[in-house]
Parts: structure tokens; sequence; C-alpha cells
């Protein structure tokens, strides 16, 4: 899923993601709550019609910005207070609250509220964090929200494989539609949460979707899948392709490298998306040394083509029974995809 952190991923039109394949787009219920405001978008009936996107829409619980603005929040078991960045105001999130956002931005999926601690915290505080958690995802199963919106569950406890399995099997005992991962990616060694979704992830149930949260590079993805994931979200192509990072079948390369002054070539010889078919990489460094607004356009067009026709590839590789190979192609890339 791309990123659509204030209805909108970044440099992209709806008809645009379309076109690229994207099945369905995570929107972000802290965000959208602060501006434009509920109100705002429940008068234009809903997100989707808001934003002028008709395929699935996914919108996160707002638990993670407990974790990454939690310089400027409180929490407790009742909820979170938080002041604005935007204002200085200040708001409190509850489980119900999130839910009540998430029913009024009508979004397909909504996630229960959670806790999400940093990757670095001491045992105690994870402890305490996945057990809010399980009193939240109580609490936001039995808000009302409407009868076709389904709800995920979120499953915490950081790179303890220990109180990982013990909070799946507090948060799989509920009924929610699906089940995330969450928690990791947030500043814990790579090994360590390969080590989490190898205990864990194929104990999710089989019979519903299984979300890994906020990860990540090409090389996280295809391991992550083999683990037994089906869905991901990440800001990781869209921002990268903003900041020059490019994800090619040859490895990453950044276009603003004095080497790309002179290159005719494409970005990948081997794309097809429209970046690819008709521009140099001589002309996007030149874009992106001038600051050109095109830039953006083009080059998260490429990397979320890249990222999706991966995932497409993935799913074909799993069909023709072939996963395994396919998967250490993209891991034998010395730079991770």
């Amino acid at each position: 899923m791309p990123v659509g952190t204030a209805g909108a991923v970044k440099a992209m039109t709806p008809g645009e993601l379309s076109d690229l394949g994207t099945q369905m787009i995570l929107g972000n219920t802290y965000h959208l709550y602060l501006r434009p405001g509920i109100d705002v978008i429940a008068a234009a009936g809903g997100l989707h019609r808001f934003m002028g996107w008709s395929r699935p829409l996914l919108t996160d619980s707002g638990g993670f910005q407990v974790f990454s603005l939690r310089a400027i929040s409180a929490v407790s078991d009742q909820g979170v207070t938080f002041q604005s960045h935007l204002d200085g105001s200040r708001h409190l999130l509850t489980p119900e609250r999130s839910v009540a956002i998430q029913t009024a931005l009508g979004s397909d999926i909504a996630m229960a509220f959670d806790h999400c601690p940093p990757g670095d915290a001491p045992p105690a505080l994870i402890q305490e964090a996945m057990e809010r958690t399980t009193r939240w995802a109580v609490r936001s199963i039995a808000a009302p929200r409407a009868p076709s919106q389904a709800m995920f569950g979120i499953v915490q406890g950081g790179s303890d494989i220990a109180l990982r399995r013990r909070h799946l099997t507090e948060i799989c005992a509920l009924d929610f539609d699906g089940f995330a991962l969450g928690g990791l990616s947030v500043g814990e060694p790579g090994p360590a949460m390969y080590a989490v979704l190898d205990a864990t992830a194929d104990e999710l149930p089989c019979d519903r979707p299984r979300y890994l949260m906020g990860v990540g590079t090409p090389a996280d993805l295809v391991t992550a899948i083999g683990y037994g994931i089906d869905m991901f979200d990440c800001v990781l192509p869209t921002r990268n392709a903003r900041n020059g990072q490019l994800f090619t079948s040859q490895g990453r390369i950044t276009i603003s490298n004095a080497e790309h002054r002179f290159s005719t070539a494409p970005v990948d010889e081997r794309c097809d998306c429209e970046t690819c078919r008709t521009y140099s990489r001589a002309y996007l460094r030149h874009l992106l040394m001038s600051r050109e607004i095109l830039y953006s356009r083009l080059a998260t067009l490429h990397n979320l083509h890249y990222y999706l026709s991966l995932m497409r590839e993935a799913r074909r590789a799993i069909q023709a029974g072939r996963y395994s190979a396919f998967r250490q192609t993209i891991l034998d890339d010395p730079q991770g995809g």
C-alpha cells in the first residue's frame, strides 16, 4: 500500500496510482483528524470521495504517532493526550475516538488503536505497551463502526519472542477481520525483526490477512512474504524517490551522483514505466538538481512501479511454486533491492 498520509500519495494522482496497479492505499487518522478535519471529510462524503480514490482504503489508528510524536504526547490507559504539531492545541485520542474518526473517514479497513513502543524500549515498557494494546483492542472492537468496515488487530511485543507470542495469542483470540504485526522497523536491528517474523508470522490465522506495518526495503518485503505476510505499507518508495534514491533491477541508484550527468540510459533498462520509457538518467538528475517539481512525479512513479511490480512477481512466483528461487534473486542483490 502506498502511503497517503494526508489523503494523497505525494506527487501522484489517483488515476496514476490506479494505472500502476495499486490495489489499496493507506491514510493517516492522526493527520487527517488535525487537517482538514473530520467534519470537512465527512461533508465531502468520506475520504474516498474527498480524494477521488475509488479502490480500497486502509486507515491507521493513530497509534504509530504515539511513537513518532512521543515528545509531545502522554499515554495513559484512557488514551493519548497530545499536542498538535500544527498549532499546539491539545487533544485526547482514545480507542473509541480513533474508531469514530476512521468510521467518519469511511475507510474499508480500520486499525485497532495500539501503543507502539520504540525499538530500544526497556522490557518493562514493551510489556506495558503490549498489555495496554490488548485492553485498547478490546475497546476498539466494541466501539461502533460501519457494518461494512473491517477492523484489524495489532500484535506488539517488541523484539522479545516470548512477549510477541503471548500477545499474538491474546489479540488473535479477538474477532478481528485481519491481524497486523506492529512495532517493527522502529529502530531495532534488522536480524531482530526477521527473528520476530520467523517466530510469529506463520502463527497468525491463515484464513485472515496478515499485515506487516511500516516495512520496508525490497529485501524486507520478499523475506516477510516468505514467512507468510500478505500486506505491507511503507513510505520508502515515495520518500526515497523525492530524495534522489531510485530502485532498479540492478540495485538502488542515487540519481544526483555525477556519474549520471551525461547518461542517456533510462533509470532501469528492464523497467517499462513511463519514466523509464521516456526519460534519461541525465534528465532526471537535471530535474532534481534544479528542484523541478516534475522530478518528484517521475521518480515517485518509477519507484512505485518497481514496488508494485515486485509484489506482482512475488504473487506469480508463489502460484508457480518457485518462490524460494524468486526471493533469492532479490536477496542476492548486494544493495538489498
